[in-house]
């Protein structure tokens, strides 16, 4: 069974717009503290990135770094055509907001009027819920990935919604909390087609892509088409080089499928002021932040973040697929964006887009704590907090460790910003503490989600005579899928259908941590009174608890 690889705010401005302040920095050398960034991709043997730096509607500097194709030779441009990801979400909630407009539908309907596949919860679902991500639905993908199906294969809607019918139970009650799921945006292209009349693809084709010009822009809902400019993506081998990570097979859409170029996006960026499309809501709907039912505001708006970084507001947006990773980032009071395409699976186009704004408007962002001075406050070697660490309530085991003088969680690298307190992402925080002298802890401290508390610990070591009491065949009617469990040389090996066998990593007692769907995924083991083992729960990040049945030891 593989990894599953996908997992990481425009307002409107006054007609006065500050210029940029750049420290008397000459165009010649912006640009080339901007290349230094791009240094490790700008070779003739590696994959990388293509950029391009707004202001005012117009590029101040474009260029690509590395290659489009390693197989033909074939340098990455601007006019290079890559796979967004979930920066497709934003034009997605686009469609809905037009259709809307044109009514077609209402944003407040139950998803039901137009998708009756899925089932009836305690509480309907609005389509305004599902494009804030506070619907409760589980996550298509990760359904995929646990029921066993090769993710790279084709999988047509009446599949998916086959599946997705099947799902007896939500996450959460609808409202209650944000959970991002892409079953959400995967749903809004079904909406769009039963409600208007056309595909989604046609539907941005006609109120989007064409009005604006952007004539390298397409949803990806057939896989047959020749797309011309589109470039492969890659990952590193760890022996060296890299490998092949896309598929032409997977032309599903809405929560992603938008294929797009550097230049196409600057049309897009630039309607952002002008509000070309449609009747006028457009930019309001989608910069309008969700609201749980507490009361709180999120950040997630429709398809964009609404967020600051340094001081400054933003409005940002990542995507991540096999191995494409996209980021745009806009400063809407600066009238100033980055756009950042990679075709590596280990690239970070996110951090690079802030670094690259860091350049461009260093003397208006608030300084940055300086991994120097937020070590001096830290007052405690990080190597304290490394270890592995576990959740009661998700069941999830994440690992911390260092990587050179950097502490790291799920690979990411946390940037201190104070004494045991870390950044990651553009406002995600991590709290460090041993409360009482006693095993470490970690607190994530989200802005949209209510905060993740983690306990350092030590893995239990079962017996194979334990190991054993899990062994047999497992059955979900919501997945249509069979688990076998095996015992084999003091391990806890897993298969589902064709896949190859994994083995699973014990944490606590009954629970295992299983490479399926999204990092912390965990097998937990039911018992009944007797304490036989009768069943098990699986939990895979944005897919939470779902049963299947022991049917045979």
């Amino acid at each position: 069974m593989r990894f599953l690889r996908f997992g990481y705010l425009p307002l409107l401005v006054a007609a006065v717009i500050p210029p940029i302040c750049v420290a008397q920095k000459t165009p010649a050398e912006l640009e080339r503290n901007v290349d230094q960034l791009f240094a490790a991709y700008d070779k003739t043997d590696s994959p990388g990135c293509a950029l391009g730096v707004v202001q005012n509607g117009a590029f101040v500097y474009e260029k690509g770094y590395g290659m489009g194709s390693l197989e033909l030779g074939v340098p990455l441009t601007p006019q290079s055509v890559f796979y967004m990801g979930s920066v497709s979400k934003q034009f997605t909630a686009a469609s809905v907001v037009l259709a809307a407009e044109q009514g077609f539908l209402s944003m407040d309907d139950d998803i039901r009027k137009y998708v009756p596949e899925i089932p009836a919860y305690d509480k309907p679902i609005t389509l305004r819920e599902m494009l804030h991500h506070t619907s409760g639905l589980r996550d298509v993908l990760g359904l995929l990935a646990l029921s066993g199906r090769n993710f790279e294969d084709v999988h047509a809607t009446p599949e998916l919604l086959d599946l997705l019918s099947r799902q007896k139970a939500l996450n959460f009650s609808p409202g209650d909390e944000y959970l991002y799921s892409n079953t959400n945006y995967f749903l809004m292209s079904v909406v769009i087609q039963r409600a208007t009349g056309k595909p989604l693809s046609a539907f941005a084709e006609e109120n989007i892509f064409k009005p604006l010009g952007m004539t390298h822009t397409r949803f990806y809902d057939d896989h047959t088409v020749i797309v011309a400019g589109r470039v492969p993506a890659y990952a590193p081998r760890e022996s060296g080089g890299f490998r092949v990570e896309w598929s032409t097979n997977f032309d599903k859409i809405g929560d992603g499928g938008l294929l797009s170029s550097v230049d196409d996006l600057l049309l897009w960026d630039r309607n952002f002021y002008e509000n070309r499309l449609g009747k006028g809501t457009l930019l309001k709907e989608l910069q309008t932040k969700g609201v749980l039912n507490s009361g709180k505001t999120i950040e997630y708006a429709l398809g964009l973040n609404i967020s600051r970084y340094r001081g400054l507001p933003i409005v940002a947006h990542n995507g991540a697929l096999f191995g494409y990773r996209t980021a745009l980032l806009r400063f809407p009071e600066q009238r100033f964006s980055v756009i950042c395409l990679c075709n590596l699976g280990s690239a970070d186009p996110g951090r690079l887009a802030e670094q690259v704004a860091g350049i461009y408007l260093d003397a208006q962002l608030a300084p940055e704590a300086t991994t120097e001075k937020a070590a001096a406050a830290e007052q405690r070697d990080p190597h304290v907090w490394v270890g592995s660490y576990w959740e009661a309530e998700s069941h999830a085991v994440y690992k911390v460790t260092v990587e050179g003088s950097d502490l790291t969680l799920l690979g990411q690298h946390l940037m201190p910003v104070g004494p045991g307190r870390y950044r990651v992402g553009l406002s995600t925080e991590v709290q460090f503490d041993s409360a009482g002298g006693g095993e470490p802890r970690f607190t994530i401290l989200y802005p949209d989600s209510k905060p993740r508390a983690f306990q350092r610990f030590q893995s239990a070591t079962p017996s194979a005579e334990q190991l054993a009491q899990y062994a047999g065949e497992y059955q979900s009617s919501e997945l249509q899928a069979t688990y076998k469990f095996a015992a084999k040389d003091g391990k806890l090996n897993l298969s589902v259908g064709w896949q190859e066998p994994v083995i699973l990593e014990p944490s606590v007692r009954d629970e295992f941590q299983a490479p399926f769907g999204a990092a912390g995924s965990a097998v937990v083991f039911r018992r009944d009174a007797a304490g036989h083992v009768t069943g098990c729960d699986l939990f895979a990040g944005r897919v939470r608890n779902v049963f299947f049945k022991r049917v045979s030891p």
